[in-house]
């Protein structure tokens, strides 16, 4: 299982970046209605996700009236959503950022951030939505020289997974557009 998940996630695409994460002890083997639970809030929290950092496409018809009050509205709504987050979850109170690499098998940590114990809940906090924590129910499955550690992931379900996947691609995919406009 160790060797299978570790090959199965260096063959995926993975996001590696800077996230506001933290992690916790949790019992092992995890109770099927803990996992549902999270399963549950997971897709939630990714939907969100996906929705706040989602982009209309520019049309060429920028000068019809009816675009540019969508473009408005759109941009006070940005802003609302954005003015929520601070108040729900002020930046005092998010946990450190730290350097890892994800996808929906699993992710690799500083061992700083792995608790003692069979398994851990990794929680990742997006910037788009800080206070809906994408909660990974996980156990170690190797570590390595370098301190850092690779966890499994476990009980995700199909459909939160499928939404990881997704959301590793468009990362990574405004990190390629990003390097472009950087000209690197």
């Amino acid at each position: 299982m160790t060797a299978s998940a570790w090959n199965e996630f260096e063959q995926r695409l993975a996001c590696e970046d800077s996230w506001h994460a933290d992690s916790q002890a949790l019992a092992w083997p995890l109770p099927e209605g803990l996992a549902q639970r999270l399963a549950e809030r997971n897709a939630a929290a990714l939907a969100s996700v996906a929705a706040l950092e989602e982009r209309r496409a520019e049309s060429a018809d920028d000068d019809n009236p009816v675009m540019q009050e969508l473009s408005r509205l759109d941009a006070k709504l940005n802003a609302l959503i954005d003015m929520i987050n601070r108040m729900a979850t002020p930046a005092d109170a998010l946990p450190p950022r730290q350097a890892l690499r994800f996808n929906a098998i699993g992710a690799v940590l500083p061992a700083a951030l792995v608790p003692a114990g069979e398994g851990l809940l990794l929680r990742l906090r997006f910037d788009a939505c800080p206070g809906m924590p994408l909660e990974l129910p996980a156990q170690v499955a190797r570590r390595f020289d370098d301190g850092s550690v690779f966890v499994a992931f476990h009980a995700l379900g199909d459909g939160v997974a499928a939404s990881l996947e997704r959301f590793v691609f468009r990362h990574h995919r405004r990190k390629v557009a990003g390097a472009r406009q950087a000209g690197i």
